[in-house]
């Protein structure tokens, strides 16, 4: 299989080399052309020596027959060194011929909302949105928060913040959905234990180039930021609401000093929700199975749970647990992100195999 996906890739290398060729007068065609064979040549010369290596072992395999005991024997020392060399260029390729998500290296804009649960609710959306700042810390990652809703009990209704680090979209986009926790809260006098969601949503960064919005598709109001009282409420009409009219989005931001800031802040979110909803209508066309990305918040639909008085944190797309709660919650993550990874990318690599 291997090899006739080589086959189409060296097929469509070659009909990029003609139409190089054939338009060489209209620049746009030229540049798009050249991209996409800067993009296949490292592929195209591990095919090669893949298939130069594979060659090598036919001849020196054929070898094994001689009736000369040592003519078999370096056949047979060849071969130690050359199937090594074919496994590795192999595993490469595979991983060459992964469709890569071009928003990998992307900044991320999480959005971390409190479900269903109440008070409780707010204060475990309030506990996630630490372990994301913890994992960030431990990654490099810079986090500058664009908005956020507090419950006044140290909770969090909503809280939007963007996570500026290189790689950090190819990491981060597998948390996005419920996430659903078990314990007893600290406001239960009856030591009950209660279950409460909150839904977190990844979204890459997108720049204005990547999405067009024409002016006429948004409203724009102004209004006073909510302050907490007193000298604390700014005289100014500087927060800003964009309500997208095609689709009815709406994104606020009052948390800059300026309308200007906010502005720029609200019109980052709408881009990055507009561009995710229409990756997701792509995506459905190709797989009418897909689930929403966050979904509605009910219990039912669950990424991970978080069990607190079992200390163990089971994500359910993966079906692994960890006993050790207590660093997960400090950022050590990547015991689920890295298998997410590979899962991920061994489900993309079996979508590029042929079908029968």
């Amino acid at each position: 299989m291997l090899l006739e996906n080589l086959a189409a890739v060296e097929a469509r290398y070659e009909e990029i080399i003609k139409l190089i060729e054939e338009n060489i007068d209209h620049y746009h065609q030229i540049a798009e052309l050249s991209k996409e064979k800067a993009e296949l040549d490292v592929i195209i010369e591990k095919s090669h020596q893949y298939r130069d290596t594979l060659q090598k072992i036919s001849e020196v395999e054929a070898l094994l027959d001689s009736p000369e005991e040592e003519i078999r024997g370096l056949a047979f020392d060849e071969l130690e060194n050359l199937r090594p060399v074919s496994e590795s260029l192999e595993t490469e390729l595979r991983d060459l011929l992964i469709p890569k998500d071009p928003r990998d290296k992307r900044n991320v804009i999480m959005e971390i909302r409190a479900g269903t649960g109440g008070d409780e609710a707010g204060l475990f959306a309030a506990d996630l949105f630490r372990m994301y700042i913890r994992y960030a810390e431990k990654k490099g990652w810079n986090i500058d928060i664009i908005s956020q809703n507090e419950t006044g009990i140290g909770g969090l209704k909503e809280i939007i913040f963007m996570i500026k680090g290189n790689g950090a979209y190819s990491k981060l986009k597998y948390e996005s959905g419920v996430h659903r926790v078990q314990r007893i809260p600290e406001t239960e006098s009856s030591g009950r234990i209660h279950t409460s969601t909150v839904t977190v949503a990844v979204l890459a960064e997108v720049e204005e180039v990547d999405i067009d919005i024409p002016p006429s598709d948004l409203r724009i109001d102004v209004f006073k930021s909510a302050g907490a009282g007193g000298q604390n409420v700014q005289k100014n009409a500087t927060a800003i609401r964009i309500t997208h009219l095609p689709t009815s989005m709406v994104v606020s931001c009052q948390d800059e000093r300026s309308q200007v800031q906010n502005k720029l802040r609200a019109m980052s979110i709408l881009r990055a929700r507009l561009f995710e909803l229409e990756e997701q209508k792509r995506q459905a066309e190709k797989d009418a199975t897909r689930r929403a990305q966050v979904g509605t918040g009910e219990r039912a639909e669950k990424i991970r749970t978080y069990n607190y008085p079992q200390s163990r944190v089971t994500d359910h797309r993966i079906n692994i647990s960890s006993h050790n709660l207590v660093a997960i919650m400090e950022g050590e993550l990547d015991i689920f992100i890295d298998e997410l990874a590979i899962r991920d990318e061994a489900e993309r690599l079996s979508e590029t195999q042929p079908k029968d």
